[in-house]
């Protein structure tokens, strides 16, 4: 029997052998419904609006289920009607209303639809949980118009009765929207985040907006997403990372508007410092326009550069006051031949594209001037005190990990490190070596050292600079190359330079081989689980799959970000994994003026329904049973009492 004080505990909320048994009852049935449908999502990279939109579509899976129901019933143009109602009835209903469209007839037809729409997408949930999703002014309608039996015909009256009445008294409009966020609530029972939310898109702070908003969302953490936690706890070679990607992806609405970050004064610094440098290396891609916040292209060149300049002195210190990141190699200020106009890399002398270096000391190169020592301070000000970055922060922290293990899936962002024979790489702290599953586990605990350690801690600062290997180590399981080229992109011509060998990983686990060993590194079975991974796009134009290893290893970044559509030739993946299978949603580039239904191919079977009982989720219910069991016990042999009102 479990120990008394546990059960003592429990009997506080189970206090007679009623309640006990009435959740024993309950418990006992959730696991034999089918389990709720996960959604697995990579590389968001600020795509905002895409990702939003695949949010209330479901990836296209409420449009397959509009189908289903009205297939040969109505037409398509009705059916793609329907669809967008769903995923924008404040929107949709606005414009209805001002054309004239959402007359008593329209609504009465829509809520029929709609009712027939909540009743597929909540037959696998119990009647409480459906309930709970409802908004609580339409709470009781709602759950009779679903749970009503049309084969009766004094419900049908009664049914209509309530319809009609709903037009009347003017709230069908509010009705109609409360069903479609309810759709939308329960076609995706709980995310999976595999990523990457920051960088490259113009406002990944909507993103965690939405996220925040979610019922069941956990996140794994991905090299952007530490870049700008680093930036969180005051790393100041990450923030000048995350300042420098996002002038570079001309995403100045993200950092002003979004966060609230004051360029002012890097734009008059740099404006002063390359006021006739036309900083050509360093122009903006323009893939997003800003809304808030316009910022000419010529001062946005010289912005980028300074930041730039900035970050590779600051990185250069952390490489110098950590000798063990064993990156020496990396400092390639100081491998630059300021009378030549040349830079050693990897032992080959390079000509420099951009010899305009005025706030670089040749006697010094990594010693920031008085000016940056002072600009630093103030954006390290600016990130440390951030109400709503902080807010985001603690979210990806309270909801984020390195990896996570469930229902039988493995999922983490980007690789665990090995070696050429197949081995799992080790980084080595002190007198000790961690590899594999171990590797992580200290990762994700350096993360959280960074930001949680008293302010006075030497662990802490540890941690803040550690935060920038994982950015860029050769050894970071959320990079997983051995060089970020960044340096040479910007001053060396040869592609040769630009090149970052990938971590062995890449090649080994798309063998079934090492995707077992990974599997059982973590704990998980060979038979029936999965890898299911982000971090390197697929590039499908290609004819690459991002399926691989004997359907083992799932690999779903496809280009959610504009910046890589043109080489994967997709908008990115949606993984799906319900009941009965595990199926694909292949993006569409996002165009909201374009219907934009992801297609949805299903890639494995389950070989038997998933039930709640299969799932990890289960498995915590049958746990609570037992405990419950041995409480009803425990009142039955009079070990304790039930407290009878």
């Amino acid at each position: 029997m479990r120990e008394l004080s546990y059960l003592k505990l429990l009997a506080r909320e189970y206090p007679t052998i009623k309640a006990a048994s009435s959740e024993i009852i309950n418990l006992t049935a959730i696991q034999g419904l089918p389990k709720g449908t996960e959604y697995f999502f990579s590389d968001l990279h600020g795509e905002y609006e895409a990702f939003v939109h695949l949010l209330k579509s479901a990836s296209g899976i409420i449009r397959e289920k509009i189908t289903e129901t009205f297939s040969h019933i109505i037409p398509e143009k009705e059916e793609v009607e329907l669809a967008n109602l769903i995923y924008y009835p404040e929107r949709v209903m606005n414009q209805l209303g001002m054309d004239g469209q959402a007359d008593d007839d329209w609504q009465r037809v829509t809520i029929y639809r709609l009712v027939q729409i909540c009743k597929v997408v909540s037959s696998k949930y119990t009647r409480s949980k459906v309930r709970k999703k409802m908004p609580k002014e339409f709470a009781y309608i709602i759950d009779e118009l679903i749970h009503v039996d049309y084969n009766d015909d004094n419900k049908r009256v009664y049914y209509s009765e309530i319809i009609r009445s709903i037009i009347d008294i003017r709230v069908g409009d509010k009705f109609i929207i409360a069903l479609c966020e309810l759709i939308q609530n329960l076609t995706i029972d709980s995310l999976h985040i595999i990523g990457d939310i920051f960088d490259r898109g113009p406002r990944a702070d909507i993103i965690m907006n939405e996220l925040l908003q979610f019922h069941d969302v956990d996140i794994q953490w991905g090299n952007h997403d530490i870049s700008w936690m680093g930036a969180a706890t005051g790393n100041l070679a990450c923030i000048c990372n995350v300042l420098r990607i996002a002038i570079s992806y001309n995403s100045f609405d993200v950092l002003e508007e979004g966060y609230g970050i004051n360029l002012r004064p890097l734009s008059m610094f740099a404006a002063r410092v390359y006021r006739d440098d036309p900083c050509t290396r360093f122009s903006p891609k323009i893939l997003d326009e800003n809304i808030y916040d316009a910022v000419d292209p010529g001062l946005a060149a010289k912005m980028h550069k300074a930041i730039a300049i900035i970050q590779f002195k600051v990185e250069g210190q952390i490489i110098k006051r950590r000798p063990e990141y064993d990156m020496d190699d990396r400092i390639l200020m100081e491998s630059i031949d300021f009378k030549q106009g040349t830079v050693m890399a990897e032992g080959k002398e390079y000509p420099m594209l951009d010899m305009f270096l005025p706030t670089v000391d040749p006697a010094d190169p990594l010693k920031l001037n008085p000016e940056e020592e002072e600009l630093l301070h103030t954006l390290q000000l600016s990130f440390q005190h951030n109400e709503l970055l902080h807010k985001h922060v603690r979210f990806l922290y309270s909801h984020g990990s390195m990896y996570k293990c469930y229902n039988s899936n493995l999922l983490y962002h980007g690789c665990i490190p090995m070696k050429e024979d197949g081995s799992f790489d080790e980084i080595q702290v002190g007198s000790r070596s961690y590899s594999g599953k171990a590797l992580m586990d200290y990762v994700d605990q350096m993360v959280q050292n960074a930001y949680f350690l008293p302010e006075s801690s030497k662990e802490k600062q540890e941690a803040i600079d550690f935060m920038w290997y994982l950015w860029c180590g050769a050894k970071s399981p959320v990079f997983g190359k051995g060089k970020m080229t960044t340096f040479e992109h910007y001053f060396i011509e040869s592609p040769a330079a630009h090149k970052e060998p990938m971590n062995p990983y890449y090649k080994l686990s798309v063998k079934e081989e090492y995707c077992d060993k990974i599997l059982e590194e973590f704990g998980l079975s060979r038979e029936g689980s999965h890898i299911i991974n982000g971090h390197v796009p697929v590039k499908i134009k290609e004819g690459e799959s991002p399926v691989k290893s004997g359907g083992k290893l799932f690999i779903i970044d496809g280009g959610l970000s504009k910046a890589y559509q043109s080489k994967t030739g997709i908008a990115g993946y949606t993984l799906i994994y319900n009941s009965n299978h595990l199926a694909l949603a292949e993006h569409k580039p996002f165009d909201p003026n374009k219907e934009s239904t992801p297609r949805v191919s299903v890639v494995e079977n389950m070989k038997k329904r998933v039930m709640v009982a299969d799932t990890d989720k289960g498995a915590e219910l049958a746990v609570h049973i037992e405990d419950l069991k041995e409480l009803v016990t425990a009142y039955r042999e009079g070990i304790l009492k039930e407290k009878v009102e």
